[in-house]
Order: C-alpha cells, then sequence, then structure tokens
C-alpha cells in the first residue's frame, strides 16, 4: 500500500452513502487522515455558497465527487429534471470551484446511464458519444457525462487534474432497499425476504426479465475510485466493472435461492425493461492504473442477502 493518502486531505461529497461509507472506510485504512464528508442539510451542494464553503472548512488536496441524486427506473421516470439539474448543477459548480482554487486533483464519478442505449457490448469509453442514452436514465445520464466535457475543457485550457471515471450498476451490503428508490439487486432481495416471512406465493418484478446487467461489488468499486485517484492523471474516461452480464431473469432466479423464495415470479411486462444489454470493457482501468474487480458475483450476492436479512430481521 503506498503512502499516497498519508499526505493528503480528501473530500468526499456523497460519503455518507453507500458507495461513499466504503470509500470512506478504505480512504481511513489507507492512512488519510483528514477526510471531510459534507452533510446535506448543512451543505445544498447544488449552490454555489454552499459549495464555497464546504471548500473553506475542508481545505482539500483531493476531492472525490460521489453525490447524486440517483435511483432505478421508476424514480428517473418520476423525476427527469430533478434528476437532470440537481446533478448537473453539483458537479459543474464542484468541478468549477475546484479549479479556481487550484486543489491538486478532481475524480468525478459518471455513470453507466451515460453510454448510448445501443452501444456495442463491451462498452467501450471510445463509444460513449456514438448515440443518445436509454430514455428512461438520459436526464440522469447525460448531466453527469457534463462533467467529463468540464473535466477535458478544464484540463486544455487551465491545466487542471480531472478525471471522470464510470462505474457500472453497484450492489452490496448497506445498499438502498427502498422499493421506490433502490436499485435492481436490493428491490429483488427485499421482495423475495418479505414475500418468504409473509408466506406469499408470488412475486411481481419489472419487465420481461430478458435484458443484461453487471455488477460491481461495493467494495471492488470503491478500490477502484482509490486506485484512479492514486495512479490515473489521463483525460479519458474510464470503465469500472467486473467484465460480466447477466440476464435479469437469470439474476432473479439466484437471488430467489439465496433468500429462500420457491414461488412463483411474475413480470410485468407493462413496466420498461431500461437498456437493453450492459457489459463494460474493464481493460483500460487495468492498463492505465493497474485495476480489477476481485469479488466473484456469486459471494457478492451472498453477502448483500445475509446482510438484508440481518437488518431486516423481526
Amino acid at each position: 500500500m503506498s503512502d499516497f493518502w498519508r499526505k493528503r486531505s480528501a473530500c468526499v461529497t456523497g460519503g455518507a452513502g453507500f458507495l461513499g461509507r466504503h470509500l470512506t472506510a478504505e480512504l481511513r485504512r489507507r492512512g488519510c487522515e483528514r477526510v471531510f464528508v459534507p452533510d446535506i442539510a448543512e451543505y445544498d451542494l447544488t449552490g454555489s455558497d454552499a459549495i464555497r464553503r464546504m471548500y473553506d472548512d475542508s481545505t482539500p488536496d483531493v476531492v472525490i465527487h460521489l453525490a447524486a441524486v440517483v435511483g432505478g427506473i421508476g424514480a428517473n421516470r418520476a423525476h427527469p429534471g430533478e434528476f437532470f439539474y440537481k446533478n448537473l448543477m453539483m458537479g459543474v459548480q464542484l468541478l468549477h470551484e475546484g479549479m479556481l482554487r487550484g486543489i491538486e486533483k478532481f475524480v468525478a464519478v459518471g455513470t453507466i446511464c451515460a453510454y448510448p442505449k445501443f452501444a456495442p457490448v463491451p462498452f467501450r469509453e471510445e463509444d460513449l458519444w456514438n448515440g443518445y442514452p436509454e430514455e428512461t436514465n438520459a436526464p440522469y445520464g447525460l448531466a453527469k457525462k457534463m462533467m467529463l466535457v468540464q473535466s477535458q475543457a478544464y484540463r486544455a485550457e487551465y491545466g487542471f487534474n480531472s478525471i471522470f471515471l464510470l462505474p457500472v450498476n453497484l450492489y452490496g451490503p448497506g445498499d438502498n432497499f427502498d422499493l421506490e428508490t433502490s436499485h435492481v439487486i436490493p428491490a429483488m432481495i427485499r421482495k423475495y425476504v418479505e414475500a418468504v416471512r409473509s408466506g406469499l406465493d408470488e412475486v411481481v418484478l419489472w419487465g420481461d426479465g430478458s435484458p443484461t446487467r453487471e455488477f460491481l461489488y461495493v467494495e471492488d468499486a470503491a478500490e477502484g475510485l482509490l486506485a484512479a485517484a492514486e495512479r490515473y492523471d489521463g483525460p479519458e474516461p474510464v470503465n469500472l466493472g467486473a467484465g460480466f452480464e447477466i440476464s435479469v431473469g437469470d439474476l432473479a432466479a439466484r437471488i430467489a435461492e439465496l433468500t429462500g423464495f420457491k414461488g412463483r415470479v411474475v413480470w410485468d411486462a407493462s413496466k420498461p425493461n431500461g437498456q437493453p444489454r450492459r457489459k463494460l470493457d474493464t481493460s483500460r482501468a487495468k492498463a492505465r492504473f493497474g485495476w480489477e474487480a476481485r469479488t466473484p458475483f456469486d459471494e457478492g450476492l451472498r453477502r448483500t442477502v445475509d446482510w438484508y436479512v440481518r437488518q431486516a430481521a423481526p
């Protein structure tokens, strides 16, 4: 382990969230003694005054911008304007103020939703601009994608060291299990566990089960972000993923087995499937800063189910 963080202070927006909690714990394990996590109640990062105050209070060497207004397909459909505006305003102003203050490095975390709806599989970073994102996620995806444009523009004109990373869908202990805003894995886990405990013999899931997805264990994602922060200083976007895909139908079967649900799955095809396929080419991350995911999917899934069952215990 390098001593990179022992000499630096870090500000992690969204550090109290799902990924943020794992990342800040890993930062401290690596010797970073000054980790500042802005509280959303005290710092509304969509506003310039709050952002300047946050920089004044944290005096960071490195900013890792994780904060986002985010959710599953339902949340994206219900709040496209909010998701676009808040994510855009946070990213643009945080990056701009960081440049004005001459911070050492800005790590901008984008989203897989920025890729075109029909991007060739596996998704390669050079295909990022070859089409429009999947419609239900487009406002969120495009708002986050603007940080890539800004990062490259500020690097070209001001020499500002900002990097842009594209993590695939995350999962793991501590995820968001609220059915109104959660993503597919925690939503399925909660539905199955509640069905088992209530003696239900049927669970309804969105779509038709045909789309494929790729999932990255949250601890692997935290390590990937920090590896990039330590060792990557380039203008090109970089994927962070596990390099596999699984259909939503097969995912549902695996989670049913892990939760002990033996009933029937009903697919509600009136609900959207989202993007048809998702799988990343992760070779750039390995080549540029020596990172690749380590947690086998079945093991990560088992840990996530076990964690939720313990949390949801009567």
